[in-house]
């Protein structure tokens, strides 16, 4: 059994890898992947997103990476996968990850969706959290893969001074 992992993992954050990781321990192949969102503007481009994704996940052997356009079960259906996965943080999740399942539910009655709880030490983290850390000039290193939080620094602002 397949799963995607959808989302704009902009940046991708160790609480996603989380998601992933623990993920490839359940399905025969997990996809991140990586939804073209026309309402966003990301801080990073695709391609760049692509990139970090696969190099965060190189350690994975049934992991991988691809981007979408549209419907998440049209493009499960694309990756031959059975499964959407998701993860919840907080209660408020819960609400919206619901909602969203049973409408794709309505749209693919063959696909379900899977929901693992986030583990605790990241249960407040976020993409917007990272961003929002960094623009403010704040390390983000503990929060995103060393190469992600390099191409942060590098897009947002240097890495903050450490502490004599």
């Amino acid at each position: 059994m397949n799963a995607i992992y959808p989302g704009s993992f902009d940046p991708i954050t160790l609480g996603h890898l989380d998601i992933v990781t623990r993920g490839c321990r359940l399905f025969e192949q997990v996809t991140i992947a990586i939804l073209r969102n026309p309402n966003k503007t990301p801080l990073f481009t695709m391609e760049e997103r692509i990139a970090q994704i696969g190099e965060a996940i190189a350690h994975l052997p049934n992991a991988r990476v691809a981007s979408f356009d549209g419907l998440t079960v049209d493009c499960a259906k694309s990756n031959q996968s059975q499964v959407i996965l998701r993860g919840l943080r907080v209660l408020s999740d819960f609400e919206m990850e619901l909602q969203m399942a049973h409408t794709n539910k309505t749209l693919a009655e063959d696909i379900e969706t899977v929901f693992l709880a986030t583990s605790n030490e990241y249960s407040f983290l976020s993409s917007s959290v990272v961003k929002e850390v960094a623009r403010f000039g704040g390390p983000v290193d503990h929060l995103v893969p060393a190469h992600v939080a390099k191409d942060i620094y590098q897009r947002c602002c240097a890495p903050p001074a450490l502490n004599p």
